[in-house]
């Protein structure tokens, strides 16, 4: 009997794949008339999981029971053919055991839902992370049995049947096969996210895979702002900073924050004081002539947040550098001061005479000297020129 209801399931999950989120299973036997409760069926079109079925009898109460691998969920009554749970409270793709009865009576029905398509097909390492407050990273890995032409697509339903959409910006291997999906404008605000991956193949049916999520606990805080540390003369510094940005406001008091302060110049000499939930730190009895680096990261406590620790602040440098530290800026400014002076020089004495600058003064002629001077010119002039060359011809004689 089970074998004929597990290959009806498969059928009717086979024509579901192709409809995601939009789906009724029905599981009948050939013995289905004998019993009271027959037609059962799963319907999981909506943000719960519903679980219908058709009596011969009008019984006053039914009692419904449903388990995964994972999860066994109280039974509950009701007092009609339909019964619902909480969709996060399962994971459809590992099967689901469904169990009808009527209270003080043998007359029982269940059936289990098993997924079909290929053993090893669905994605597997699924994993979505939020960062940057809004922004949606989910990623996987195709399955070790897919075939080689296997795509798949993400379909994600928020907050009911009228909030789903398939995912707008894949995530594409060197194959061109989607391995994730990015979503933008993410707020983390209460309650549970259902996320169906399937695939498709023209060799063989690929199983799904569907996990239910909530939103705050994937999200990596951003870091706190504004941080800001003034330290006073009595050896202490106040430490100031305001809350992460998160996409949905909580009230109260919804973080914790841890203070990570170090010594630059000995940075495995940090301070680390347990995690505190005011925004203000005061840090005592440090050291005035060292510079110390600080920042900070924060958790979600008791208000729906992320309880990992999120992302550290920015460094900040804050108090008084070692005594050497002024010798060097004097010598900085030394140097600076000499080469102030001498560039004008240099610039001058490359591209200025000074001579033309400078020019000689001239002097008061001494006439007596002058005169004796003139004198003796002019009588190397005058004998210069009564000198007389004569010219002797020798001839031979013959």
């Amino acid at each position: 009997m089970f074998n004929t209801l597990g290959l009806i399931c498969m059928i009717w999950w086979y024509m579901m794949l192709f409809h995601p989120l939009h789906a009724d299973i029905q599981c009948t036997g050939p013995k289905a008339q004998e019993s009271a409760i027959r037609n059962m069926k799963i319907n999981w079109r909506t943000g719960e999981l519903e679980l219908s079925w058709n009596s011969s009898k009008n019984f006053i109460t039914y009692k419904c029971t449903t388990e995964d691998k994972i999860t066994e969920i109280l039974p509950q009554e009701v007092n009609s053919s339909v019964c619902s749970f909480a969709k996060e409270q399962y994971i459809l793709h590992k099967g689901v055991l469904c169990i009808i009865e009527v209270p003080n009576t043998n007359i029982s029905k269940n059936f289990t839902f098993i997924p079909g398509g290929v053993n090893g097909s669905a994605i597997e390492n699924f994993s979505c992370v939020i960062y940057n407050v809004s922004l949606m990273n989910c990623t996987w890995q195709a399955g070790r049995e897919a075939p080689g032409d296997t795509q798949y697509f993400l379909y994600w339903q928020y907050s009911g049947p009228n909030d789903t959409k398939e995912c707008e910006l894949y995530i594409k291997d060197k194959n061109g096969r989607n391995i994730g999906c990015r979503f933008e404008n993410v707020t983390t605000k209460p309650g549970s996210s259902y996320i169906l991956v399937n695939g498709s193949s023209n060799v063989s049916q690929i199983q799904f895979y569907d996990t239910c999520i909530d939103l705050y606990e994937i999200e990596i805080l951003a870091p706190p702002l504004n941080v800001t540390a003034k330290c006073t003369r009595d050896s202490s510094c106040i430490i100031t900073w305001q809350q992460p940005l998160i996409s949905y406001p909580r009230k109260g008091k919804c973080f914790e924050y841890e203070i990570g302060i170090q010594n630059k110049d000995e940075p495995k000499e940090g301070k680390k004081d347990p995690p505190i939930r005011n925004n203000t730190y005061i840090f005592q009895n440090y050291n005035k002539k060292k510079k110390y680096i600080l920042k900070i990261r924060a958790r979600g406590i008791n208000c729906l947040l992320s309880s990992n620790w999120g992302e550290w602040s920015e460094p900040i440098e804050f108090g008084q550098p070692k005594d050497y530290f002024i010798f060097v800026i004097l010598f900085l400014i030394a140097i600076g001061t000499i080469s102030v002076m001498l560039i004008p020089y240099c610039l001058f004495k490359r591209y200025c005479s000074f001579k033309s600058i400078f020019s000689p003064i001239p002097q008061p002629k001494d006439k007596i000297n002058a005169s004796n001077d003139e004198d003796m010119q002019t009588g190397y002039i005058n004998l210069k020129k009564s000198w007389t060359e004569e010219i002797t011809v020798v001839e031979e004689m013959t």
